[in-house]
């Protein structure tokens, strides 16, 4: 009989193994531990060569098999944890535990008999500490150890342990129904000081609409008043008044931060080194499209790991070998509809009511159509899990967070780019994200993940530049003036793509509630003056940066590139705003010896001369004062640049006003009569034109005078520079200049 339990318990091992070798997860963690166990173990299974690991897993699971009988079965007769028995068996669970992870049936058994109180706290604690599953665990097996809490039997110290190993384990547990059905157990468990931040993590991860009441309000108030500020609390009192926001009036942080702590837990490096054996390479991460789309997996290295968890359900599990079933069975039976069988969009469609998100929500970041079920269904519940599984990985995994850690910078890099991937997909950030690189970037050498961690940048939602600017953009400064010109680049497109998405955010959903908490101005004014903000901010960065690059024409396209986004924020996102360029910009880019930065500045002062007009009319239709309405200072702005470019481009008349030229060094310059110096034909940008234009049209002359350029040939040579691609400069000349006054 004991051979044939033998047989049967591994053949059930097995099983659940091939069923659920897909799951991975990236376990949220706690304080940080003593690890000299699990480095111990870790270390021994190391000294093991791969090719000794059949025969070896073999002894050890039959083993195994043995102690868990032992402890299911003998344990009542065993009172003392130094017995030399009990303690081979413990070394034993230990040893396979750390090394390749225990069945559901085995778990179950241990937690019962770490909570049942027949044993000490030292064997309590070893055994919770070996609790790690080779797959999942099963949902009754978490509802029979809590039970044994009602009993009383256990420690202190080990209620701690066990809070600890359901937070780490959470989304290892199959299903979540029963659970649920204890909030108000785990809730009345937050009276004890020493469970609290354990219980309100576990709390947050299971709270849904329908848990938030009224006398629950009033008990997490009483405990911040005794307690003080708990970060634990303060996640809580946050999650239950964003669900029902009349039921809490006390004012909390609207930004969103690490409530709980997360350095390395007790588990991470075990599930670790069991997911690099047992659940085989990783696909490299796939692109987001619609449709089946299998992608082939490529080989990697054996000891690859991928971040983000496959794709599986529980659903899935159940129906294992049971033959395809129709929407109607799904409906009808009132079960969810398997993730590992949605393929399409019309399916997406089809069974859209009857879909269940796995628990591993990391797993969604891959799939396009889990994508689009997250923005249809506006669940709250389901971001929120999301987002904090974001904030847990995102510390976990950050290279630079941990000296020794860039072995693992590939896998890393990955990670950040699936990330993106989705948010450009969803076109909306994530505020774990922007947490993230609130924490990491005074931490950032600015060359590692460079793209990754611009591309986060520019997807951060909308908030207060001016909260903002001391997490954020001040750090990004230092390393922007102390960096290459390329990085100096790649920072301005950073932020112009920034500027952009919080340009089509507002422009489309100023007037709507956001979907999550978020820590937005509530007035449009207040919106207009953090864009507006932003816009100011870049304008200094450019300043200092043509300074300290001696007005680089490779930069000067990256700055004004930002600025052709700017003024066209009136028209194009009907958006009351108009930001001016500052002159430090203005000037360098008129004088520049460059004709693409020329036109590229007549195109950018034509844009806002329409901007500008339209917002007149505008205010002149309403006729009645609003808060909106442009300072004239803005028009008086506009109107100075304007008269200087008339004066440099066609008059020959530049800076009649604002600037004054010592005469001395123009006469060492030798361009004394430099007021009429300056037109389409002599600026310094153009002059390689007009030659080339009188060169063409009169081959046969000797000598080459642009002075001559007058009149009819006025005329010629304007239409030599259109031809020639100048289409800023067209648009400028013809919607700021009357042709009456042709030289």
């Amino acid at each position: 009989m004991s051979s044939q339990k033998r047989v049967k318990d591994s053949q059930a091992q097995k099983r659940t193994s091939k069923v659920s070798d897909s799951y991975q997860t990236n376990l949220a963690g706690e304080e940080k531990e003593d690890l000299d166990d699990s480095k111990h173990n870790l270390n021994d299974e190391q000294d093991n060569p791969p090719e000794d690991y059949g025969h070896a897993d073999d002894q050890g699971e039959d083993a195994l098999q043995i102690a868990v009988r032992y402890f299911e079965k003998d344990s009542a007769k065993t009172s003392q944890s130094k017995d030399k028995i009990l303690e081979e068996h413990l070394k034993t669970v230990e040893n396979v535990a750390w090394k390749n992870g225990l069945a559901p049936e085995e778990i179950d058994v241990l937690l019962n008999v770490a909570l049942n109180g027949k044993f000490g706290s030292a064997v309590n604690t070893r055994i919770l500490k070996c609790m790690i599953p080779t797959t999942l665990i099963a949902e009754d097996s978490v509802v029979k150890a809590v039970s044994w809490l009602c009993v009383g039997k256990c420690s202190g110290s080990t209620k701690v342990l066990f809070y600890r190993w359901l937070v780490a384990m959470f989304d290892f547990i199959d299903h979540k129904d029963q659970i649920n059905l204890l909030y108000g157990f785990f809730f009345a468990s937050l009276q004890d000081d020493a469970l609290c931040p354990y219980v309100c993590h576990l709390l947050y991860l299971l709270t849904k609409k329908e848990n938030v009441k009224p006398f629950r309000v009033r008990k997490l108030l009483d405990l911040q008043a005794k307690m003080g500020m708990q970060p634990h609390l303060q996640a809580l009192l946050s999650l239950y008044k964003f669900f029902a926001p009349t039921l809490i009036s006390v004012t909390l942080p609207a930004r969103r931060k690490i409530y709980f702590k997360n350095s390395e837990n007790l588990w991470k490096a075990a599930l670790f080194a069991v997911r690099q054996r047992n659940q085989g390479p990783p696909p490299e991460p796939l692109k987001l499209m619609l449709g089946p789309g299998q992608v082939r997996p490529v080989k990697r290295k054996w000891n690859s790991y991928s971040v983000i968890p496959v794709l599986n359900s529980s659903s899935c599990i159940k129906e294992c070998g049971k033959k395809e079933r129709t929407l109607s069975d799904y409906l009808s039976s009132n079960e969810s509809f398997p993730l590992e069988q949605l393929k399409s969009f019309p399916q997406l469609l089809q069974n859209i009511h009857c879909l269940e998100l796995p628990s591993q929500m990391g797993a969604v970041l891959n799939n396009s159509l889990l994508l689009h079920y997250l923005n249809c269904v506006k669940d709250e519940s389901i971001l929120l899990r999301l987002y904090h599984w974001l904030s847990q990985t995102l510390q976990e995994e950050c290279i630079w967070y941990k000296m020794n850690n860039y072995e693992h910078g590939k896998q890393f890099t990955n990670f950040l780019d699936t990330i993106i991937r989705a948010q450009c997909f969803l076109q909306e950030g994530f505020y774990s994200c922007e947490t993230f690189l609130y924490k990491s970037l005074p931490l950032w050498d600015g060359f590692c993940c460079r793209s990754q961690f611009l591309q986060l940048v520019t997807w951060i939602p909308f908030s207060s530049f001016s909260e903002m600017k001391p997490l954020l953009f001040d750090h990004l400064a230092q390393l922007f003036f102390t960096s290459t010109i390329y990085f100096k680049c790649s920072v301005l497109q950073c932020l112009k793509e920034l500027l952009q998405n919080w340009l089509l955010w507002l422009s489309a959903d100023i007037h709507m509630k956001p979907v999550m908490n978020s820590p937005l101005e509530t007035t449009l004014g207040g919106s207009m003056n953090s864009v507006s903000e932003l816009i100011h901010y870049v304008g200094e960065l450019s300043i200092t940066a043509v300074r300290l690059e001696n007005n680089s024409t490779f930069l000067l396209h990256f700055i004004l590139d930002f600025y052709e986004k700017v003024c066209d924020i009136y028209i194009n996102y009907n958006l009351p705003l108009v930001v001016l360029f500052p002159p430090g910009i203005f000037y360098s880019a008129l004088l520049s010896l460059d004709s693409s930065i020329l036109n590229q500045l007549c195109y950018i002062m034509h844009r806002y001369r329409n901007n500008l007009t339209a917002a007149k009319k505008n205010e002149l239709v309403q006729k009645t004062k609003s808060e909106f309405n442009f300072s004239s200072k803005t028009y008086q702005e506009f109107n100075h640049y304007l008269t200087a470019m008339v004066g440099c481009l066609w008059t020959s008349k530049p800076f009649q006003k604002g600037l004054y030229i010592d005469p001395e060094v123009l006469e060492k310059a030798g361009i004394a009569e430099y007021k009429n110096s300056l037109n389409v034909v002599h600026h310094p940008a153009l002059l390689s034109y007009a030659v080339s234009f009188l060169l063409q049209e009169w081959p046969e002359e000797r000598t080459v005078s642009v002075s001559s350029i007058r009149g009819k040939k006025w005329n010629w040579y304007l239409d030599y520079l259109f031809s020639e691609g100048l289409q800023g400069l067209k648009l400028f000349i013809r919607s700021s200049i009357h042709h009456s006054s042709v030289p």
